[in-house]
């Protein structure tokens, strides 16, 4: 027997009262169906990926673009957005005239979508989406960065940014703080909160703990 078509299904539960079992399987359904975009879509982009890394995709809010702007407000130059996912944050840059704003991300799938939202704004010449590692990625012409990455890695990524970045940079991260810098603004509440991080200041501060710690 032939396999019920989406439509079909619907058919099915129309005027019948859905018991625990029928809700059951409408919900074993959605989540097979989710599973599936995933297992198909998304998985692939991070099967290379280090374990640590391996985090499920969350795209960022309008809310948290938002922040991210608001951080950068008055700023120019140089945009990167690492592990941009559907590269939200680098067209909103591009938007507003960061130049040139670039996103380094690992899923394949990710960055040609990234590409898709910024053709169909028009940006596509004026943003870049790389599929690259981002410990490889040299960051020493970068005046503004910003990163939703796991908790797990932002001890080595605050090590790999202050190493590289110019003076005159700012770090915006979202979701997690960096874990032992101290920031110099936070806009948000809850989710939608992002940190601000002025390298210099960052600089002065681990030079003087240094200092203290060697006396």
């Amino acid at each position: 027997m032939d396999d019920d078509g989406p439509q079909d299904a619907a058919s099915h539960f129309q005027g019948k009262p859905l018991g625990g079992w029928g809700l059951l399987q409408i919900a074993g359904c959605t989540g097979l169906a989710a599973y599936s975009v995933w297992a198909l879509v998304l998985m692939p982009g991070f099967r290379k990926v280090p374990l640590k890394l391996q985090v499920p995709y969350i795209p960022a809010s309008t809310k948290q673009v938002a922040n991210v702007m608001s951080l950068l407000k008055g700023r120019s130059g140089k945009m990167v957005d690492l592990g941009s996912g559907d590269g939200r944050i680098v067209l909103e840059a591009a938007r507003r005239g960061f130049g040139p704003a670039v996103g380094y991300e690992l899923n394949p799938w990710l960055v040609r979508l990234s590409y898709f939202h910024a053709w169909r704004a028009d940006y596509h010449r004026r943003v870049s989406y790389r599929r690259e590692d981002l410990w490889k990625v040299n960051l020493r012409d970068c005046s503004n960065v910003s990163l939703f990455l796991a908790p797990s890695v932002l001890s080595l990524m605050e090590s790999k940014l202050l190493a590289e970045l110019p003076a005159d940079a700012r770090v915006v991260a979202g979701r997690f703080p960096l874990p032992t810098w101290t920031p110099s603004s936070i806009v948000g509440e809850g989710v939608d909160r992002v940190w601000a991080y002025d390298v210099q200041a960052v600089r002065q501060t681990t030079s003087a703990k240094k200092e203290d710690a060697a006396i």
